[in-house]
């Protein structure tokens, strides 16, 4: 049964939904209510519950709904450029912004594309040159495409966060729900068919699970980002190693590369022709 607010409730709530929209969150999510359960705080200093990306209900739409800067443009580079304008030149929106990073890696790629890679962050090299995965595990990431019968440029390529981790540490769980509706809004208006998670991190804030990557790999799992167009059906999503890992541990590149002939099938792609010897 709809829950009425109250004019406070409502002015508290529209208060909230700017707050968060300051931050470049536009997509919200209501859990469903008990009969028991008392309304929760409005609170727009309240730290934001994090929320499920695969199973939400959108809030109704009407007077309290929040358009996307990129709503109602359907030419996915022409939505990337708001997406990353939203973004601005400097975010600061949180930590990572002081602790040393040069400048932000929004994504790279055909903005068509049928296939995304989604990382963690960016390293060394991708905060000097701007761009994913152009150090030693984006050479590997090349080759890895390049093996699937494609070019680097033809897919897409993103992170969980945009700005490199000090020592390039994992992203702590505030910086990935802070920076990740910038991709989930990337994902929604690219509209891959298949997007390969790369290592853990990036499974685990995808998926909103907490698995071991022993049981994340091996399947694909249905996956539509938060706001996405209605008549999308959404993506498939696998699960594989980060090129960073394989280059600690090369034993596992034959699991890796079962992971990408699952997707390989999926889209009925054929490796190149092995050169004559």
């Amino acid at each position: 049964m709809p829950v009425t607010l109250n004019p406070k409730q409502r002015q508290a709530l529209t208060d909230r939904l700017r707050y968060y929209n300051e931050l470049g969150m536009y997509d919200f999510y209501r859990r469903e209510a008990s009969q028991s359960t008392q309304p929760e705080s409005l609170d727009p200093q309240e730290e934001m519950p994090r929320k499920p990306v695969a199973v939400a209900k959108p809030l109704e739409q009407g007077a309290l709904a929040t358009l996307k800067p990129e709503s109602g443009v359907t030419d996915p580079a022409q939505a990337l450029k708001i997406i990353r304008q939203d973004l601005g030149e400097d975010c600061t929106r949180c930590k990572l912004s002081q602790l040393g990073r040069k400048q932000i890696v929004f994504g790279v790629g055909n903005p068509h594309a049928e296939l995304m890679f989604v990382g963690e962050g960016p390293g060394a090299d991708e905060d000097a040159q701007g761009e994913p995965f152009v150090g030693r595990a984006g050479q590997l990431l090349n080759n890895m495409i390049k093996a699937m019968g494609i070019r680097r440029e033809d897919a897409y390529i993103a992170n969980i966060v945009k700005c490199r981790p000090p020592q390039n540490r994992q992203p702590e769980r505030d910086e990935c729900d802070t920076c990740s509706p910038f991709l989930m809004r990337q994902i929604a208006a690219i509209k891959p068919k298949v997007i390969v998670a790369l290592g853990a991190t990036a499974a685990k804030n995808l998926l909103a699970m907490n698995d071991s990557m022993a049981q994340l790999r091996g399947r694909f799992y249905d996956f539509t980002p938060p706001g996405a167009d209605p008549s999308w059906q959404g993506a498939k999503l696998a699960v594989t190693y980060h090129p960073a890992f394989l280059l600690r541990d090369p034993r596992q590149k034959g699991e890796a590369w079962k992971d990408l002939q699952m997707v390989m099938k999926y889209l009925g792609l054929t490796p190149p022709p092995k050169p004559a010897t």
